[in-house]
């Protein structure tokens, strides 16, 4: 029997958190009553590929919610225990680390993604080496969020005296992608590292610079299905569907790449 008062529901379809309590859930620290629904607590690069899927083509799930935030802040509400039945992140490390903790069933890669440098389209850079020149502003994502430890990765193997130029150029430190994306729509930044799968939900408004094959990060996503969920053969079918099914296709339409 599980503790009781330890899970509690996630907001659906978008996660905040706020001195350790999930805006819109049952309550902070007490528990929330099982809705009988599978929550996916998904990065939020994957929301165009994930909002339409509801799991494997002929499959009976339960209904499925889905929370879209930063890799790290779900991580961090599955340790807090939020009921969270499957965790879709944006890289193999946060999975990786709930399941050394023993949160989760071993990570799964799903999918791959490329790192871009995001740009409004009229915008003058054309390569990463303008991302150092005099009055460019940058924003990357938090060292905590997959986009952001890609970014610093990315950065920190230019010469040295090229990174410290972009370093000092970076603006702002966001909690996910689709800030930053949002922040190039809006032209309150010249550039930003973002995923390549975002730039095609925003067509119009931004366009591609790309990073040399050799400074381009090995970007991987991976899912686990939660320890503590009460639905472990519908999370396990709904990640099935991520790997090869309707949920791989929806994610080969919003750009993904297969998993290695």
């Amino acid at each position: 029997m599980k503790p009781a008062g330890r899970r509690f529901r996630a907001a659906p379809v978008v996660a905040v958190i706020l001195s350790g309590c999930v805006l819109g859930a049952a309550g902070c620290g007490s528990s929330g009553s099982d809705d009988g629904s599978l929550t996916v607590g998904a990065a939020s690069s994957l929301r165009t590929a994930l909002e339409d899927y509801k799991g494997p083509e002929g499959s009976d799930l339960p209904p499925v919610r889905i929370t879209f935030a930063g890799s790290d802040l779900i991580a961090s509400q599955i340790k807090q225990g939020v009921a969270i039945d499957v965790f879709a992140a944006a890289s193999t490390t946060d999975p990786e680390a709930l399941y050394k903790e023993g949160l989760v069933s071993k990570p799964v890669p799903y999918a791959t993604n490329k790192v871009v440098i995001g740009v409004p389209k009229d915008s003058k850079i054309d390569s990463i080496d303008d991302l150092g020149k005099p009055g460019v502003s940058v924003v990357i994502g938090d060292r905590a969020v997959p986009v952001g430890s890609y970014a610093r990765e990315i950065i920190g193997d230019l010469p040295p005296n090229e990174a410290a130029a972009v370093e000092g150029n970076i603006k702002s430190e966001e909690p996910d992608v689709a800030t930053i994306t949002a922040k190039l729509v809006q032209g309150s930044a010249d550039a930003g590292f973002i995923y390549a799968t975002d730039v095609l939900s925003a067509p119009d408004d931004i366009r591609v610079v790309r990073i040399p094959a050799g400074l381009q990060p090995q970007v991987t996503y991976a899912a686990a299905v939660v320890k503590d969920s009460d639905e472990q053969q519908a999370a396990k079918e709904y990640i099935d569907g991520l790997i090869s099914g309707t949920g791989a296709r929806d994610l080969k339409q919003a750009g993904f790449l297969p998993a290695p």
